[in-house]
């Protein structure tokens, strides 16, 4: 048994989950993983954002106490493949403290934009290691060797933690050449060679700029983007029209209310761009957008066309994703405690693997109740998304008694949810007696949206597999247990991080 497990608790050791439910506690590396991959430390339905930094803090200090490589391995999965930034941020900023090492081997890993490194700097300061010592300060020197005039004019405004100025004041890097040096003094706020950097000379053109017709071509010759142009002035829809051609495909999906209120897309050739950029496979791919999202977009935009776009981008986001085979049972939690952003993901997450089921496999919804959602696998993920609604209480092993009574075989069964149960009968109670009585090798996988840390089924069982987070790159885990490969945790103990 690991360091860790001993300290943390024995495997399937029971517990109670948030609503008092009995629930079972898993690894210490596993309940890391899922923090890092689903606690955004907001406000969710059973817990304070103060209660869920608190839990978080003290999982990140006893993983760095523990298992410090697993932690560091994990923190790069998180930001990489699960898309996250805070929580692997501050599990960064902790193993600094343990592991200079580590830290180290990872920093340009988890750090890869300015938001990033004044975020790591802010929660460093929070925690009140100050400035972080030299072993930090070598890396935000290496950080800023690397970055660029694009990065000092998107990312050096204030008024959002630590400015890129502010981390060259105090870790004081020494410019390599002297198109360097003007950089570093122009994010000072000191006299510099604009000469030697056209883009921040267009943006300084841009603030003095008369005339709309000088603003666009500031623009235009700074290939400047959105968020500076915004800050600086009040763009007008010639404004907004020369910076939807230079606007990455995340700002796009972020700002279609905003081209469509500003009349852009009322032009046939703008549109046609907006929804070529929205249905570009390799774009999507290469933007990384997290399936919700999409979603969220889907219900703030009323125009047809775009809809239909987004319709196409969430159909394309998981067409890698492989067959799941006919006996599929998936099983989504609409209880009152996933509303909001956790069923957003959730009935996506749904929809996009029953769409690679066949046969008569099953999507039902449940909370105390059962209900036979009868999905299309033609029909979008997300028109048929909008329509699901969270309701009531949760009853975890609702769903699989019913395929106990209704004798339904399946190889497979995939449930969606933050695992709160709060009244009927465990899930792992009915998936025992389900594998007892109709199928006893069937899998069973736990998607989980949310960080509360108690789970419905305990280590031990070998064809139970957890998945967290909130990428569509968590669904090919499904896919690759079904085919026999690692879990999740135990893919990133494998990860080799002198590799990347």
């Amino acid at each position: 048994m690991s360091i860790a497990k001993k300290l943390f608790g024995s495997q399937g050791t029971k517990a109670f989950n948030k609503d008092n439910y009995p629930a079972y506690t898993r690894s210490a590396e596993e309940q890391y993983v899922q923090t890092l991959l689903t606690n955004t430390m907001s406000n969710t339905f059973y817990a304070s954002q103060n209660e869920l930094m608190n839990e978080a803090a003290q999982l990140h200090h006893e993983m760095a106490a523990a298992r410090p490589d697993f932690m560091a391995k994990a923190i790069v999965f998180a930001r990489g493949e699960g898309l996250m930034r805070l929580q692997p941020l501050f599990g960064l900023a902790i193993l600094s403290l343990y592991r200079p090492d580590l830290f180290a081997l990872i920093f340009l890993q988890v750090v890869r934009i300015p938001s990033d490194l004044s975020d790591f700097l802010t929660i460093l300061k929070g925690l009140g290691r100050g400035e972080g010592g030299r072993a930090v300060k070598r890396q935000v020197n290496r950080f800023l060797s690397g970055v660029s005039e694009y990065w000092a004019v998107k990312y050096n405004g204030r008024g959002r933690g630590y400015s890129l100025g502010d981390a060259i004041a105090t870790a004081h890097p020494k410019p390599e050449d002297l198109k360097q040096q003007a950089l570093f003094r122009y994010l000072r706020g000191q006299e510099a060679n604009l000469a030697l950097l056209p883009q921040v000379e267009a943006l300084e053109q841009l603030k003095a700029a008369q005339t709309e017709e000088e603003r666009i071509a500031c623009i235009e010759r700074g290939k400047l983007p959105y968020e500076t142009v915004t800050g600086a002035i009040k763009p007008s829809k010639a404004v907004w029209e020369a910076l939807l051609y230079q606007m990455p495909t995340f700002a796009l999906l972020r700002h279609m209310n905003a081209l469509q209120r500003a009349g852009v897309l009322e032009e046939k050739r703008n549109l046609e761009y907006v929804v070529n950029r929205m249905t570009d496979k390799q774009a999507l791919r290469k933007a990384k957008i997290l399936p919700f999202r999409l979603a969220t977009a889907f219900r703030q935009v009323d125009h047809p066309e775009l809809r239909d776009a987004l319709r196409e981008a969430v159909e394309l986001t998981f067409d890698n994703l492989p067959e799941l085979g006919e006996r599929t049972a998936i099983f989504l939690d609409i209880s009152g405690s996933m509303n909001g952003s956790y069923l957003e993901t959730g009935a996506v997450f749904a929809l996009a693997l029953y769409k690679k089921t066949q046969g008569s496999s099953l999507f039902w919804l449940f909370d105390t109740n059962v209900y036979d959602a009868k999905p299309s696998r033609h029909d979008s993920i997300l028109t048929q998304a909008e329509r699901i609604r969270a309701i009531g209480g949760t009853d975890t092993g609702a769903p699989v008694r019913k395929l106990i009574e209704e004798r339904k075989v399946v190889d497979q069964i995939i449930i969606i949810t933050d695992e709160q149960q709060n009244s009927g009968s465990p899930f792992y109670e009915q998936l025992k007696r389900y594998r007892s009585k109709v199928n006893r090798e069937t899998k069973a996988f736990i998607v989980d949206l949310a960080p509360y840390r108690h789970a419905m089924v305990p280590d031990q069982d070998p064809r139970s597999f957890y998945i967290y987070g909130w990428s569509d790159t968590v669904l090919s885990y499904i896919a690759q247990s079904v085919q026999g490969y690692r879990s999740m945790t135990e893919r990133v103990a494998g990860m080799d991080l002198n590799a990347l």
